[in-house]
Formats: structure tokens, sequence, C-alpha cells
């Protein structure tokens, strides 16, 4: 088994077990996770797609199966799966045991609306970083999406992120070389603002957010579609 594949699967195994915990009954929402996780990671893939293509990364091939599909890794693949599934179950775990933990809706509003405003300038002084470029061009469709969303789930999300940010670091850290020979995956530095939390780009942290985010507020739309979501206690 390939180093990278190991970790996604030490990452899922817990949350995959625990999804049919009798109370939060989380497999309830595998339709909704699906369906929401079917069009985001189309959405991640055609950009990883497009940045291996062009050196803004790539992938080591030490650690990894010899095997690409369009130029990605199956471990690639399974990431915008295993990891939003992992993530996301913590983020339903929080809600169901702390339902009442969530701000307020004007003080989310203003932390959405400065973080759209400082992405944007991000993107202007940046226009010739393209993993930049992406990432902020992304998690501000995202946070826009969520200022018209209903369910509230961004008043939680701004929680349980600072939740989900520890082992999304660890598991990132070492993917892009912390603790290990190399790296799982590197970065063309000339793309990206060249800022670094431990060994990865400060824009994976941005990544990672509006990953999670679109697939919460897809997800809040699609268990209105299948009528169903894993408990009552639980809105976003």
């Amino acid at each position: 088994m390939s180093l990278y594949l190991l970790i996604e699967v030490c990452s899922v195994i817990v949350p995959l077990i625990y999804s049919f915990d009798k109370n939060m009954q989380f497999h309830k929402n595998w339709k909704s996770v699906l369906a929401a996780f079917t069009i985001t990671s189309a959405i991640y893939i055609s950009g990883d797609i497009y940045f291996t293509h062009h050196g803004i990364w790539g992938f080591n091939p030490a650690y990894h199966v010899n095997f690409k599909l369009l130029g990605i890794p199956p471990e690639e693949w399974l990431f915008f799966w295993v990891i939003p599934y992992a993530s996301i179950f913590l983020h339903y775990t929080f809600a169901f045991y702390f339902p009442r933990v969530i701000l307020g809706e004007k003080l989310t509003k203003v932390i959405s609306v400065t973080l759209i405003v400082i992405l944007v300038v991000v993107i202007f002084l940046n226009l010739e970083k393209i993993y930049t470029v992406f990432n902020c061009t992304i998690l501000c469709a995202a946070l826009i999406f969520s200022l018209f969303d209903k369910t509230k789930t961004i008043n939680r999300y701004y929680i349980t992120f600072l939740i989900i940010l520890g082992p999304f670091l660890l598991i990132n850290s070492v993917l892009t070389g912390s603790f290990i020979d190399g790296e799982v995956y590197w970065y063309n530095n000339n793309y990206n603002l060249g800022i670094r939390v431990f060994t990865m780009p400060i824009e994976d942290i941005w990544y990672g957010f509006s990953l999670l985010l679109l697939n919460l507020l897809l997800m809040t739309k699609f268990q209105v579609v299948f009528k169903s979501k894993s408990n009552d206690r639980v809105l976003g």
C-alpha cells in the first residue's frame, strides 16, 4: 500500500465505522454525500489535471501506485472523497453533540463579507499566480453561495473548521513533506504566494475550507431532495 493511500485509509476508517452510530446515524446522509461530492470533486479534479499538466504541482511516484488517470494517481482522485468525508463527519458530530454552539447571523455575515473583500484584493494583486487565483476564486464563490443559504451551515462551519484544521494541517503537512523524505506532491512556487504553513502552501488552507464548505452547502440542498438527514438535531 502506498503512503498516500495509507494516510487516506487511516483518515476515513473511524468516521466510516461510526457513521452507523445509532444516535447520530450519519449513514442516512450517504445519498446527499454522493451527490454533493460528485459535483465538487469534478471541480477540484479538473483543477488538479490542469495544474499537473502545466507543472504547477506534481506527484512523487515513490509515494503513490504506479498508475495515473489523466495524469493524476488514484490516491488523488480518492482524496476528494476520503478527506471531505472524514472532515464533514467531524462537523456533523460536533453539531450533534453541541447543537447550540453556533455563530450569530450578523457576526457570520461580517466575517464572510470581510473574507470576500480580502480574497478579491489578493486575486487582483496576484493575477499571475494561478494556484492562488484558483483557490481565492473558489473560496469567494463558496462564501457568496453561503450568504444566500438559509440553513446557517456557515454559521457553524466557522467553528467546526477550527477543529477540522488540526488533523487537516497534520495530513497535508505530511503530504507536502513534513516527517518524510521528499513529499507526496510538490508545488511550483512561481504559481503561489510562497508562504508555507509547516511545509504546505497557505493556499491549501483556503483549498480545504472551500472544498468542505461547498460539500456541506450542497449536502443541505440534497438532503431536501432526498428527504433525509442524519438526525433532526443537526441542521447543517
